[in-house]
């Protein structure tokens, strides 16, 4: 599965990826802000990520900025399982913080969500990191009002985690039906075939 934004190509991540994404990712500053990443980030641990086949209902795209030149790794942005709900999650390498990159990309994998079927996601980020939230906010997410303890295995601990929803389904009270359907949306077979187009 892939999509086309504005500035980005999202698609799944391949085993040769591996040290582009220990470059983009190796940043403590990033990686405190993740449930699941450790720290410190290692080659291994990229490799391992590499590596791992994610079910077809979740899954998880690497940013690529569409340059003149090769595409560049600048982040990742996908759908996870928690309490079988679906959540969405995303990091961006630093020298590209700031620029949209989050919330374009968020856009494109909610509009995955919704054509995959999903008829609510949710997210949430650690309470010292409100530049999510504003981003979460940004694309018609909703806080639920509550906070609370999840695991950071990068902090070692676990840390207040604000909560936030985004109804997927038309009809239904919230705020997913003013969102945009922006996203080039491709579904494709196999890897060969997404390599060659």
């Amino acid at each position: 599965m892939f999509a086309r934004t504005e500035r980005l190509l999202l698609r799944p991540i391949w085993p040769e990826d591996a040290s582009a994404l220990h470059a983009a990712i190796a940043d403590e500053g990033i990686v405190r802000n993740l449930a699941r990443a450790p720290w410190p980030y290692t080659s291994d641990d990229a490799a391992w990520f590499a590596g791992f086949e994610h079910p077809q209902m979740f899954p998880n795209f690497m940013l690529m900025l569409r340059t003149d030149g090769a595409p560049k790794l600048i982040g990742s942005c996908g759908l996870g399982e928690r309490d079988g709900e679906a959540e969405l999650g995303y990091w961006i390498a630093r020298p590209y913080w700031g620029q949209g990159f989050a919330a374009e990309s968020a856009r494109a994998v909610v509009d995955v969500a919704r054509a995959l079927g999903h008829r609510r996601l949710v997210s949430g980020h650690f309470i010292d990191n409100p530049a999510s939230g504003r981003v979460l906010r940004k694309i018609g997410f909703r806080p639920l009002g509550r906070v609370e303890r999840r695991y950071s295995a990068a902090r070692r601990q676990d840390v207040g985690c604000v909560l936030f929803e985004l109804p997927l389904v038309t009809g239904e009270a919230g705020p997913s039906d003013i969102l945009p359907h922006s996203a080039d949306i491709r579904m494709r077979a196999a890897i060969p075939a997404a390599r060659a187009a």
